[in-house]
């Protein structure tokens, strides 16, 4: 007996206004430490964002970038631009694209021990992988936005769980892209896993 795979389209009802110019697929190899438990390469990671601002972003080679990322993080003391930057400069006028990206040295191990890739969400070792699993690699999609925005890239994450995909053994079973095109219509850039 053949069993088929139907995946629901769940996005149906939503048109994306923006074409999309492409989908960039960032290798968790190329951006992770794949040896290193949870690392970031942060000289590729850092390259890969400026490649893609000089790509994707329409400014003059020679107009100050203004970041995005307001946070802190470790080790800085301060933000690297000021609110007022913004008053003064124009939007960023940018192609709409899609990142997309592997885990790398993140979820892996947690979903490997806990053997979140043969289901089972049911048992409590499966269930607890797959929250460890979704907790690391958010982690790094964080770290993919930040670096996006700090090329004043106007990147958002986009979780794939919580947007409505799901698979059934290995295969999609439910896709639903209306939260992707909701944003490229906003004029972000969505990344997702």
């Amino acid at each position: 007996m053949e069993v088929k795979n139907q995946v629901t389209d769940q996005s149906a009802s939503y048109n994306l206004i923006r074409t999309v110019r492409c989908i960039v697929k960032l290798g968790g190899a190329a951006i992770t430490c794949k040896n290193e438990l949870e690392t970031i390469h942060d000289e590729n990671l850092k390259e890969v964002s400026s490649q893609l601002r000089l790509s994707m972003i329409t400014q003059s080679p020679s107009e100050k970038i203004i970041g995005m990322d307001w946070s802190k993080r470790t080790g800085e003391s301060e933000i690297s631009c000021s609110i007022n930057d913004f008053r003064d400069h124009p939007a960023v006028d940018s192609s709409p694209f899609i990142v997309v990206h592997g885990a790398g040295s993140f979820g892996h191990f947690q979903a490997s021990e806990s053997g979140v890739h043969k289901g089972g969400l049911d048992q409590p070792l499966v269930k607890a992988g797959f929250v460890a699993t979704r907790i690391s690699v958010t982690k790094l999609n964080l770290e993919i936005v930040r670096a996006l925005a700090r090329e004043g890239i106007p990147s958002i994450g986009v979780s794939p769980f919580s947007s409505g995909w799901s698979t059934c053994r290995r295969d999609i079973s439910s896709a639903d892209l209306s939260t992707v095109a909701k944003a490229l219509d906003s004029g972000f850039i969505p990344v997702s896993l």
